[in-house]
């Protein structure tokens, strides 16, 4: 078969991703957060795009919202003549002078400016201490010398977000250059600092700092931390009046006092953790016995198309160069807009279909969950999957029964005998109930759940109730047992 080069036409179909395109799907996918980000940057970026003002011509932005919350199947005008403002123009006057970067210790009427060695109003911008800092404040009164602040830099730089220290005193020795003496009773004095138990070893040596603490090192929550701490979290009480001799009623008073006092973690408190704070992109709320859906336009500007920049388009002053430009900016601010509608759209619909679905569950809570799946949604409403897989992701509808993530109204089904099947959400919810109500002095076990959600038609294994109850942080059995 000899091999040689050929001309040949072949006509295909494929999708093309324009810029336009990614930019539609970018839009659809974020949260409200991230989109006020975006509405910000292309503001910024794009000149043929601004913000319209209020119609009485107040120029307060908070008040700007997207006309689709109201109707959301309505497109605005966007070639709406209206008198272009400029984005100074938009702005309130600032007197700068109220931010200048002055602390005056000593104010008089003279407006005297104080030193220039004077601290600044920015130096007392402070954010939460967290471990590490907290302890280095706390040594900063104890008469340390050089080499020992560097111990204790070494062994509090070596604490985990719980508080133990991840590193041996070898370790110290060797990395810090010191005496074994020397790093022993560094670390001596900062377990005496606070929170007690702090710098610890193991969850053992730190609840007997604690108890050290409260100078109870000859009680029975001692003794039981130091020999028994198996048994503790087991809840064996049969077993701990065994070993130890007490009576029932002192052991149980004992364990009471180690888990209402005591934390076996005591530098959680302290740790550096960013708080996530989520806000709904989507309001359910009944009125007069119906539910009505708002989207969440806060703080969102009403955006147009600068009247300004057409002008120039249809003027013939400007070079070839110029129209271009703009034509390309105008264009991009036009897509923009068209983009925003549609996503707003797009959740209002797909709000709209889960309301539909999951009916019971506006009225009557979460154990009333439906199974719900992508494709059930995509299909009532005529889009694809992959749309509302968009949608619904990091998005939150704040509803009459909470805050919850649009995910979560999707859930596979559990079939049930003679009846209709539930969501696997529903039955997390039913296992919570059973374990509230449950008796804290014979708790239930996974088996004992499973036969209680049997007798309501609910057949699943064990090992399904196992996995259900950890994805909820619900403690098994022995840790539920409470005697009293």
């Amino acid at each position: 078969m000899a091999l040689e080069l050929r001309q040949q036409l072949k006509l295909a179909q494929k999708l093309v991703m324009t810029p336009q395109l990614r930019q539609a799907i970018k839009l659809l996918q974020l949260n409200r957060l991230d989109l006020t980000q975006a509405l910000q940057a292309e503001i910024e970026q794009n000149p043929a795009l601004e913000i319209e003002l209020s119609p009485d011509g107040s120029g307060d932005e908070q008040d700007y919202g997207l006309s689709t919350t109201v109707e959301p199947d309505s497109v605005p005008d966007e070639r709406e003549i209206t008198k272009p403002v400029s984005q100074s123009d938009a702005m309130a006057e600032t007197n700068w002078e109220e931010y200048a970067n002055f602390f005056e210790t000593q104010f008089s009427f003279s407006r005297e400016k104080p030193p220039e060695d004077a601290p600044s109003q920015f130096d007392f911008i402070s954010e939460k201490p967290g471990l590490c800092a907290y302890l280095h404040w706390q040594l900063a009164h104890d008469e340390l010398d050089s080499d020992e602040w560097e111990i204790a830099r070494y062994i509090t730089g070596n604490l985990n977000r719980y508080g133990f220290l991840e590193t041996s005193l070898e370790d110290i020795v060797e990395q810090v250059g010191c005496s074994f003496d020397e790093a022993d009773y560094i670390l001596e004095v900062i377990q005496e600092l606070d929170p007690p138990g702090i710098a610890a070893r193991t969850v053992q040596e730190s609840l007997q700092l604690q108890l050290e603490r409260l100078g109870m090192e000859d009680s029975l929550s001692m003794l039981i931390v130091r020999k028994h701490l198996n048994l503790l979290e087991s809840r064996n009480y049969k077993m701990l009046t065994r070993v130890t001799g007490h009576k029932r009623s002192e052991i149980v008073e004992a364990v009471e006092f180690i888990t209402k006092n005591l934390t076996p973690y005591p530098g959680l408190p302290y740790a550096e953790e960013t708080t996530n704070y989520v806000v709904p992109d989507v309001y359910v709320q009944k009125v007069d016995g119906e539910y009505v859906i708002r989207l969440n336009d806060d703080d969102i500007p009403r955006l147009r198309v600068s009247n300004y920049y057409r002008d120039l388009l249809g003027a013939g002053t400007a070079s070839k160069e110029s129209k271009n430009y703009i034509a390309d900016k105008v264009r991009s601010a036009e897509w923009f807009i068209k983009s925003l509608h549609q996503r707003q759209r797009t959740i209002y619909r797909v709000m709209e279909s889960i309301l539909k679905f999951q009916y019971d569950f506006f009225e009557r809570g979460a154990a009333h969950l439906r199974p719900l799946i992508l494709r059930d949604v995509a299909e009532d409403i005529g889009m694809h999957e992959s749309t509302i897989s968009r949608v619904t992701s990091n998005k939150y509808a704040h509803t009459p029964q909470g805050i919850y993530e649009l995910k979560f109204f999707f859930s596979t089904a559990i079939p049930r005998e003679g009846k209709e099947a539930l969501a696997a959400e529903s039955i997390k919810t039913r296992i919570r109930q059973i374990v509230q109500d449950e008796d804290k002095a014979k708790p239930l076990s996974d088996s004992a759940i499973a036969d209680k959600l049997a007798d309501q038609a609910i057949k699943i294994a064990r090992r399904t109730v196992a996995k259900y109850r950890e994805q909820m942080q619900i403690p098994p059995v022995k840790h539920r047992r409470n005697p009293r």
